[in-house]
Order: C-alpha cells, then sequence, then structure tokens
C-alpha cells in the first residue's frame, strides 16, 4: 500500500524541496501543496485532495513524532516576512557580500584586492560555520548594513540569545586581542573590538533586546586575549558552535522568528 501511494504522489510530478529547515512539497508548476517543519514535527497540508500524495513522497524523510493538518493561522512575524518587499530583506545576503560586491565590480588596486581577499575568507568561514547551526534552532543573517557605511559581518539570532559577530582574519600570525584594539602580527592595531562592542548596542537599539558582541579569529597561529576582556566574546570558528549552543536558553522558537524578522528588514538599520 505504501509503495501504491508513494509512486501516486510521484504519478503527479510532486517534488520535494529542502528550504530553511522545511521540506516542502510541489506541484510541477512550483506551486506549493504542504511542508514539513521538522522542528515543530508538523505536515501541513494546503488541500485535502493532495494530501495522500503529499505524505506518500514525504514518508521517507518524517522523522519522530509528527502530526498532520492544515496551515496554522500566520503569526504575526509570519505577516510582517511575507509583506516584505525583496529589496528590502537581508536573508539572502552572503558572507562577506560588500566585499564579494567590491573584488568583482570595484576599482581597488591588485594590492587592495590582495589584502581583501583573507577578510572574505574569514567572513566565508565563520558565515559557514553559523549557518550550519539553523539545525539547532539558530537563524544566521550577514552583511548588516547600518548607517555611515558600516556593516555588521553577521547577526546571529537563537536560543542562546542575540549576537553581533564580527570575523577577524588571523593570517596564519599571532593575533593579540585587547580591550579596544586587534593585533595581527606586525600589522598596524585595528578597532575591532571597539568596532563590534558599539555594532552591538546599535543592533540592540534597533532590536529592543539585548545583543552580545563576538569576535570570530580564523586561521591564527596563536590567539591571546587580555583577561580584563569580558564583554566580548573571542572565539575560533572551531569552537565558535560548542560556545554558543552552550549558552544559556534566553529565546523561545517564537521570539527568534520574531527577531530574525525584524532584522531580516533594511528598514530596521536605517536610524540605528
Amino acid at each position: 500500500m505504501r509503495d501504491r501511494e508513494r509512486e501516486h504522489g510521484l504519478g503527479l510530478g510532486l517534488k520535494v524541496l529542502p528550504d530553511r529547515g522545511r521540506l516542502w512539497v510541489n506541484l510541477p508548476d512550483g506551486r506549493s501543496v504542504a511542508w514539513y517543519d521538522r522542528p515543530a514535527g508538523r505536515v501541513s497540508v494546503l488541500s485535502d485532495r493532495h494530501r495522500d500524495a503529499a505524505l506518500a513522497v514525504l514518508r521517507p524523510y518524517l522523522t519522530g513524532a509528527w502530526t498532520v493538518g492544515p496551515p496554522p493561522v500566520p503569526s504575526a512575524a509570519d505577516l510582517a516576512r511575507l509583506s516584505l518587499h525583496p529589496d528590502d530583506d537581508l536573508a539572502p545576503n552572503r558572507p562577506g557580500e560588500a566585499l564579494l560586491g567590491e573584488l568583482e565590480h570595484g576599482a581597488a588596486g591588485a594590492r587592495t584586492r590582495h589584502r581583501m581577499r583573507p577578510d572574505l575568507l574569514a567572513q566565508e568561514r565563520v558565515g559557514a560555520e553559523l549557518d550550519a547551526l539553523e539545525g539547532a534552532g539558530w537563524r544566521a543573517l550577514h552583511a548588516v548594513p547600518l548607517p555611515g557605511a558600516g556593516r555588521i559581518d553577521h547577526l546571529l539570532i537563537g536560543p542562546g540569545g542575540v549576537w553581533c559577530v564580527r570575523a577577524v582574519a588571523g593570517r596564519r600570525q599571532r593575533v593579540h586581542v585587547g580591550d579596544l584594539l586587534v593585533t595581527v602580527g606586525r600589522a598596524e592595531p585595528r578597532p575591532d573590538v571597539r568596532w563590534v562592542r558599539r555594532a552591538a548596542e546599535r543592533a540592540t537599539h534597533a532590536l529592543v533586546t539585548a545583543v552580545t558582541p563576538a569576535l570570530v579569529v580564523v586561521e591564527s597561529n596563536r590567539l591571546e586575549k587580555v583577561p580584563s576582556l569580558r564583554d566580548v566574546a573571542v572565539l575560533e570558528p572551531a569552537t565558535a558552535a560548542a560556545r554558543l549552543t552552550r549558552a544559556p536558553a534566553t529565546l523561545k522558537p517564537s521570539d527568534i522568528e520574531a527577531l530574525f524578522t525584524t532584522a531580516r528588514n533594511r528598514h530596521t538599520w536605517s536610524d540605528v
């Protein structure tokens, strides 16, 4: 019986497509007829006509306890997300979006481009680590624009709160993190600590919730941090995920989605 049901679903041309914790069941023309919300353990079906066929193609992917029913009533966050204009949606931003644009279309010289590439690779590495936390209930935004041409490298929202993350390219050298400045090798100190602290304050104002600043140092030979630095977390890619997921849970799933919906709107950051 199960094989016949599955064949029936495939016969209708139904396709299962993954997207941000959900599996969508679509018709050949792209219209969705059902979806499986993994974190909620719920299969939502838009029409009884496609119920059996949708369940047939989803069944190999269903795990643990799950329920079937009509779509839930949209929350305020859902309505805000659905009304967001694509040009104002920051969710599609890639890690290092601004640097990618500068490298591909900017007028910088060869030496400047050479200096930019390690910073881009650091943001891409950190972005990949943060995106991998989505299965644990976290949501990440990248290249969040701030007034004055500044950008938050990564904004992470999840059970352990909201984090403003700045990626630092260690360039395979010793990295010293002080109370205000970061020194990579023998280069001039940079105000990364001061900058991420200020960016977290601006994010706190924009989102009306506490935001913790963090530096993630990528590919350093040795990482040093002054003991007096307590308000800014200093992490490395290999340990960042474990550190963040160990943070005490302060946000519920509904809070996470509401904050993520607010943060992905470009206009949220226009006056901070």
